[in-house]
């Protein structure tokens, strides 16, 4: 009998954490390589453009843009041909400006050459060599500045014919909204659609003959070669589900990352397998006979045609999660789910031949009814099944009327009332501009309805993986680094590191989701992308020329620096230090001072980075003094009195000072004040500024030694060298109390009360003088009593009791002891801080 098998436990964190490290140090090293490739291209790109060849390849292309345009009012063009129009202006627009980047380094050098030559002098015969030399720099530097002008020249215009085209293209589309063609409903509107389609049918012709004769050439063996494929292909999609259900619930742990990887696995291989397949038939198709390009260009586009409806039905999968409801990352009800599980699929269906048949009917110039008669199709069917998921929304919403009688339904959040609600306003008013006749508004709000909800779906996914992946990661870095309250330095750096980045990262998604949401009007992504594209140029901030990529290298060379200080103090501070003679507090003050000079390095070099030189800092700050000496006077005189203190050190940390009451250990000087811990542990936060314009006390300054002194007053008639001896006996058997200086003891005088003897002694900490003096008063108080030697009874203080006032009360002292009693009590003198 085998031995039962052990249940496959989840890796830990820190092996997924590993791995993850190693995987994006591999990314980051081929993201490198790939940018240096990169770079060492443009750069060879650069050194052998021809600039004449480019200018007149980019003034071509604006001319046959421009001849089109004058056109225009012969022949309408779509909006896909303005698209296309406009791209080779863009295209234009970047290969004049890539040329007058490329000149214009060129220029300068050839300028700065030309200055350095100098003015010929007047009458004066030149050097033949530097002539010629002069000639040539003059020739090369019109040259140059010509090719510069015309490129900025073309530039400028190439952009003024996009923006031509980008209006037109705007205006357009309002034009085509506000167009009305017979309703669906008429019947001259099938009338005029019969009439067409035998037209139709023939320009069709050509295209389906030559994709039969591609299917008869195709034979058996591709065939069976494009089942066997796409068997293949589902077999692997199986297997592959499998093994992410197994991999979901052995390698990682439990939690919303757990099902935000599994929902975006889900759709990477729901819009990975339509793809696949519909390649592997096309692929067959095209294998035996050589395609046109009209019909090649069209099985392309339907290639990703279906790989964008397997998104949208992976992605509807992967939020609603029917089978898997602890899968589901929204909130949705069990039951809702269900009813909902064929909307994805439904609507991957609708796009994908709605979208396939306008391609096609793009490609054979179909006639304009057949065109409107399936924008009109394809937008009723997304609009009822709209429909039908809302009221299946709204069925599964209401409570049975058993459910009803028990407990009242819940109220619907107003925002979720409000977006309901405009949601069947826009399905109703689509629907009903179709079937009055408004073709291009009814299919364009219809179109729009679901490209919304594509949107929010996928902004949804990929904001959630993200804010679950950071949180799984700071709760590892929590954990493994025993820090859980984040009380170290290190760890609320690291924690606002990894917090910033999701923020960051989920920011950026959101921004780019709302240039997909307005791609419909006129800019979209591709545009947002050429605009930012734009912005290597830089914002000009009076002499200052700000560039992003001058401001992401000063970011990093901030961090570098800053980074670099840190561990150099460090360094400094834990190795190299603690081999020199300096005492802990100077160490303390020459690591902070190191990095104060070194962090000032790193934003200098940080601002030369971004381009603000030194001087234009000197600038700044003369002009902020007279805020400085009005508004920051305090701030600034405490900063300059910490660095005095960290130079000059009349007080370090470790020393026990004493301030306007304040007296205790100093902990820390920091840039603008010192913190002092006082005897019951609480911290007092003292400005530098009182440490320079007031008397400190600094009891460990010059010699770190604590003074014990006991006073002890004694009868007249003791005898006085006993008691010496005995004393001086207690201070030099105290292991704390120092050889050197000696410890001794002396008679203070004789007074009304007796003889008072004063005893002395040194320990090595001033911190230790008052417990070493209560463990001596012990034993002097000890020895006294066992040698029979008496103390003089304190002053007393006498109590009535206000109950017993026929009672004399007896005399209490100070300590507590009768003084009728004939007790002695020990003389218990306040403790000193010497």
């Amino acid at each position: 009998m085998l031995p039962p098998r052990r249940p496959t436990r989840p890796a830990p964190v820190k092996t997924i954490l590993h791995r993850l490290h190693k995987a994006l140090a591999l990314a980051a090293l081929l993201l490198l390589a790939g940018f240096t490739l990169a770079c060492a291209h443009a750069a060879d790109a650069d050194t052998k453009i021809e600039p004449d060849k480019v200018l007149d390849a980019a003034r071509a292309q604006i001319n046959a843009v421009q001849k089109k345009l004058d056109a225009l009012p012969d022949k309408a063009l779509d909006d896909t041909q303005l698209a296309e129009l406009r791209t080779t202006a863009l295209d234009a627009q970047a290969q004049a400006e890539t040329v007058a980047a490329a000149i214009g380094p060129q220029l300068t050098s050839v300028n700065a050459r030309l200055a350095e030559l100098g003015v010929p002098a007047e009458g004066a015969p030149e050097a033949p060599d530097v002539a010629v030399q002069r000639k040539q720099l003059t020739k090369n530097s019109s040259t140059l500045d010509a090719q510069v002008k015309l490129a900025r020249l073309i530039a400028v215009e190439a952009g003024q014919t996009a923006e031509q085209l980008l209006k037109l293209r705007r205006t357009q589309f309002q034009a085509q909204l506000g167009e009305r063609t017979s309703s669906i409903l008429a019947a001259t509107f099938w009338e005029d659609l019969l009439d067409e389609s035998p037209r139709d049918l023939r320009r069709l012709a050509p295209l389906r003959e030559e994709l039969e004769a591609a299917l008869g050439a195709a034979g058996l063996v591709a065939y069976i070669g494009a089942l066997l494929g796409v068997a293949l292909i589902f077999t692997l999609r199986a297997l592959a589900g499998r093994a992410l259900m197994r991999m979901s619930t052995t390698r990682i742990a439990p939690g919303r990352l757990r099902r935000s990887l599994h929902a975006l696995v889900l759709v990477l291989l729901g819009t990975a397998t339509p793809g696949l397949v519909a390649g592997v038939l096309c692929l067959g198709i095209g294998l035996s006979a050589s395609l046109s390009g009209s019909l090649a260009s069209l099985l392309n586009q339907w290639v990703g045609i279906a790989c964008f409806g397997g998104f949208v039905a992976g992605l509807g999968k992967a939020l609603l999660a029917p089978d898997r409801p602890s899968w589901r990352l929204p909130r949705i009800d069990d039951q809702l789910a269900l009813r909902l599980r064929w909307f994805p699929l439904a609507l991957a269906i609708v796009i994908s031949l709605g979208w396939a048949a306008q391609r096609l009917s793009i490609l054979v110039n179909a006639s304009l009814v057949a065109t409107v008669a399936q924008d009109c199709i394809m937008a009723l069917a997304l609009g009822i099944i709209i429909v039908l998921a809302m009221l299946r929304v709204r069925r599964a919403s209401r409570p049975a009327a058993d459910d009803a009688q028990k407990a009242p339904a819940p109220s619907t959040p107003i925002w979720l009332a409000i977006v309901l609600g405009a949601l069947w306003l826009a399905v109703i008013f689509s629907i009903a501009s179709l079937l009055v006749g408004y073709v291009a508004l009814g299919s364009f709000i219809a179109k729009q309805l679901v490209w919304f909800a594509l949107v929010a779906g996928s902004t949804y996914l990929i904001t959630g993986l993200i804010d679950d992946a950071c949180a799984s990661l700071l709760a590892s870095a929590k954990r493994h680094g025993g820090d859980e309250s984040n009380a170290r330095p290190m760890s609320r750096a690291r924690s606002q590191a990894i917090v910033l980045l999701s923020g960051v990262a989920r920011l950026l998604v959101v921004l780019f989701a709302l240039t997909l949401l307005l791609s419909p009007f006129g800019g979209g992504a591709a545009e947002w992308l050429r605009q930012l594209d734009h912005l290597h140029t830089g914002i000009a901030i009076g002499e200052v020329q700000i560039r992003p990529t001058a401001v992401l290298t000063a970011i990093l060379v901030l961090l570098l620096g800053f980074g670099v200080v840190r561990q150099l103090q460090h360094w400094l501070a834990d190795q190299y230090l603690p081999t020199t003679g300096l005492d802990p507090g100077m160490r303390l003050s020459a690591a902070t001072l190191f990095g104060y000079a070194g962090y000032v390095v790193a934003i200098s070099l940080a601002l030369s980075a971004v381009g603000i030189s030194l001087e234009r800092v000197a600038w700044i700050a003369s002009a902020l003094s007279v805020g400085i000496g009005f508004g920051l006077q305090a701030v600034v005189q405490n900063f300059v009195s910490g660095l005095i203190l960290l130079a000059e050190r009349p007080v370090k940390v470790g020393d026990w000072v004493a301030l306007g009451g304040v007296e205790g250990d100093i902990r820390r000087i920091n840039v603008r004040a010192t913190e002092i811990q006082m005897g019951d542990r609480s911290t007092v936060i003292v400005p530098n500024s009182e440490f320079i314009t007031k008397v400190v006390r600094n009891v460990t300054h010059a010699n770190p030694l604590g003074r014990v002194q006991i006073k002890l007053a004694l009868p007249v008639n003791t005898h006085a060298e006993k008691v010496h001896g005995l004393m001086l006996a207690a201070l030099q058997e105290n292991g704390e109390v120092l050889d050197e200086p000696a410890p001794d003891v002396m008679l203070d005088g004789i007074d009304a009360t007796g003889l008072v003897f004063n005893a002395t002694g040194y320990v090595g900490s001033p911190r230790a003088a008052y417990r070493v003096r209560s463990a001596l008063l012990f034993e002097i108080l000890k020895q006294l009593r066992e040698a029979g030697l008496p103390l003089v009874n304190p002053p007393t203080m006498v109590l009535k009791e206000q109950d017993r006032a026929d009672t004399a009360a007896p005399d209490i002292s100070a300590f507590g002891g009768a003084a009728d009693s004939g007790t002695q009590s020990p003389d218990k003198p306040a403790p000193e801080k010497d």
